[in-house]
């Protein structure tokens, strides 16, 4: 089975080293670039399986080199996970916002961003619950052609916004925690991550349009995927 493929972009050659040591010795094959622009280049040359991005980088920063992947037809389907120094709650939402999949700040354990690099790959090439087509509330959701369809538009999700979809919506009627969600969706579940779930219903919601009403808040709880009265 060939080994799955990291672009990390780095401009700090310490943390660079450790990154890619570390994420060498779990098993990846890893391709590194310092500045934005020559991860940009590398993303759409190699086209590696995810990305590890810094945001703070010299010339184009990682917002933009984001911002473009998630643009680029070959390069939107890459899971991004943020690097970075800057941890206040808005930074985060920022990342999430232009389509980061997930986000560790500096300093971060070694064992801590490989076990984010291995779920999120996880969960952007395994099924999202089953293999089961779902079609629910003018939503058509099917897993093993990874196509989510709004009637006869194709919804443009990310991998995460794909599953968080899938599982709300094979979940029908029931509440869902954020704790559930983190755990189910994401696959890791660590306290003072609630916000990352928030942000991606937003995210799913505007994608949503019209049916976006069908995903509710339960205040002080979760979500539920409202099924059609």
């Amino acid at each position: 089975m060939a080994k799955a493929t990291v672009l990390v972009v780095e401009d700090e050659k310490d943390i660079l080293d450790v990154v890619d040591f570390n994420l060498r010795q779990a098993g990846y094959r890893v391709f590194k670039a310092t500045d934005g622009a020559e991860g940009l280049r590398l993303a759409k040359h190699e086209v590696p399986d995810l990305v590890v991005l810094d945001l703070m980088l010299p010339g184009m920063d990682g917002k933009e080199v984001c911002r473009r992947l998630k643009a680029g037809e070959d390069t939107r389907g890459i899971p991004v996970l943020m690097l970075t120094a800057l941890s206040s709650e808005t930074d985060r939402i920022i990342g999430f916002e232009i389509g980061a999949d997930d986000y560790l700040t500096k300093p971060f354990s070694p064992r801590e961003l490989a076990l984010r690099v291995q779920a999120i790959l996880r969960r952007s090439q395994e099924p999202a619950v089953d293999t089961g087509h779902l079609t629910i509330a003018g939503l058509s959701i099917d897993p093993e052609r990874h196509v989510a369809q709004a009637g006869d538009e194709v919804l443009d999700l990310t991998a995460t916004e794909f599953k968080l979809l899938h599982y709300l919506a094979a979940h029908a009627g029931k509440v869902q925690t954020r704790e559930i969600l983190l755990s189910r969706v994401w696959g890791y579940a660590y306290e003072g991550y609630a916000r990352t779930v928030d942000t991606h219903i937003r995210r799913l919601r505007k994608k949503l349009g019209a049916l976006a009403d069908r995903i509710e808040t339960v205040r002080g709880i979760g979500y539920r995927f409202r099924e059609e009265r």
